[in-house]
């Protein structure tokens, strides 16, 4: 499902193809919701990330996707800390677990679309020869449509979960405006800077918050229905 805020889950045919597998060996006994799980957690530990341990049983809704309520669960990129501990304090955590599951910022890119403002107005906490490099990435004459397939790699090793992210951000390196605001706020800074230096520390506090943010708001019990398909409701 893809919003503004948002170009969707890649790759849903892998999810598809393990359900199918399960399906003829455990006919509606494994959710797709425990399947995304499963798959989000197995992609941090097959990328050098921690082993996260999770419990299994949440149900599939048995409503057609709303990508109007999807859109308003998802944070806007210009969030700010205010907002962001805020947003992730109604799910539980505490401030160091926020820091933590924002440090998933760790895999993956960017799509220029995202920092296209930011770009335009640049603000005080972006270091101005990290700002032409991000220009250059992403030109201002750059059209909407391709904005939105050209990226930026959001530390040096986008490709493994690390805690370069953090180190990233501490030099002045952060993409989105709650990357590059997060070591300045006297609430959040500790955990930047214990995370720049202590990996270790960061994988303890993210399977803790991962483990807190796959279980919120969750389907459980007679709630729901496990479907037999993954995308799309059952007949």
């Amino acid at each position: 499902m893809a919003t503004s805020k948002n170009f969707g889950i890649r790759k849903r045919n892998a999810i598809n193809l393990i359900k199918e597998t399960l399906e003829r060996v455990c006919p509606r006994q494994v959710s797709c919701a425990d399947i995304l799980v499963l798959a989000a957690r197995d992609a941090v530990s097959l990328s050098g990330g921690p082993r996260i341990g999770i419990p299994l049983g949440r149900r599939d809704s048995s409503t057609p996707p709303n990508v109007r309520l999807a859109h308003s669960s998802l944070p806007p990129n210009n969030i700010g800390v205010e907002a962001t501990l805020d947003l992730f304090a109604k799910k539980g955590m505490t401030i160091e677990e926020t820091i933590a599951i924002l440090g998933a910022h760790t895999l993956g890119v960017t799509h220029c679309f995202n920092i296209r403002s930011r770009l335009r107005n640049p603000d005080n906490v972006m270091h101005a020869g990290f700002i032409n490099l991000l220009k250059l990435r992403c030109p201002a004459d750059q059209s909407a449509s391709a904005s939105t397939i050209k990226f930026v790699p959001n530390d040096l090793t986008p490709v493994l979960f690390d805690n370069k992210y953090f180190v990233s951000t501490m030099r002045g390196g952060g993409v989105l405006k709650i990357d590059a605001t997060m070591p300045l706020d006297s609430r959040t800074r500790p955990y930047v800077e214990k995370f720049a230096s202590d990996q270790n520390a960061f994988f303890r506090a993210f399977s803790s918050a991962f483990l807190k943010l796959s279980s919120s708001n969750v389907l459980i019990g007679t709630q729901g229905m496990i479907r037999r398909t993954c995308n799309r409701l059952d007949d």
